[in-house]
């Protein structure tokens, strides 16, 4: 039996990239050549920008968000609209790398794991001092047993049962860290996978940091609301 596969973008103001993003997704071919992706779907999450004009020019669906919501919330309406077997989250920013996301797929189609997290190579600049990602990952070992490289990457390749048997997509910046550990928690199988992806650098900027801020903020929120659960 074959399996369709839908993409989510998230977007939020990526008029500038989200074009190059989307036309190297649907360059994306199965290992055998034939097409992989059934449905691309966008979710602007409302964007102040052309980014929903420039998307509707190459996704199939284009949804909208009157006002911002979140990139959990962004994922959350994408993957419920979403028809496919497997959803493939990308991020709107990647540009003509997003074509290489095609691999992050083959794992699932080979019945090796449940879900695939892309591994960036490493960024041309250091955006921060890496805390975030240190906490994440001592987080999901402490709670799962499971350590990973890349716990904070938004481009994954997950079986549809698998998302509707954890409930969905989490909230907030810490939907990667939450998605992973009820994954694990239900006995679904991980992989990464390193891929030569490139996304927009924050850098060490007052916007960085705060944006870096935030995500820690949401990253404890969803380790500490699984470690209660295990609190008897």
């Amino acid at each position: 039996m074959s399996v369709t596969l839908s993409v989510v973008v998230p977007a939020w103001n990526e008029a500038d990239r989200i074009g190059a993003t989307l036309d190297a997704l649907r360059r994306i071919r199965a290992a055998d050549g034939s097409e992989l992706i059934g449905e691309l779907i966008v979710v602007d999450d409302g964007s102040t920008d052309g980014t929903a004009e420039e998307a509707a020019r190459r996704a199939t669906i284009v949804i909208r968000h009157a006002v911002r919501q979140g990139k959990g919330a962004a994922l959350r309406t994408g993957w419920m609209r979403a028809s496919g077997d497997m959803i493939l989250f990308a991020d709107a920013d990647l540009g003509e790398t997003a074509v290489h996301l095609g691999a992050l797929v083959e794992p699932l189609l080979r019945g090796e794991a449940d879900m695939a997290i892309a591994r960036f190579a490493s960024p041309a600049r250091r955006g921060g001092f890496g805390l975030v990602k240190r906490l994440a990952k001592a987080g999901i070992y402490r709670l799962t047993g499971v350590r990973l490289e890349a716990p904070l990457s938004g481009q994954r390749a997950v079986r549809r049962q698998l998302l509707c048997d954890v409930g969905g997509v989490p909230d907030g910046f810490g939907v990667e860290v939450g998605l992973t550990i009820d994954a694990v928690r239900l006995g679904y199988r991980l992989c990464e996978v390193p891929l030569p992806l490139q996304h927009r650098e924050t850098g060490k900027t007052l916007d960085g940091f705060r944006h870096r801020g935030l995500q820690m903020v949401e990253v404890s929120r969803a380790m500490l609301a699984r470690w209660r659960r295990t609190v008897p």
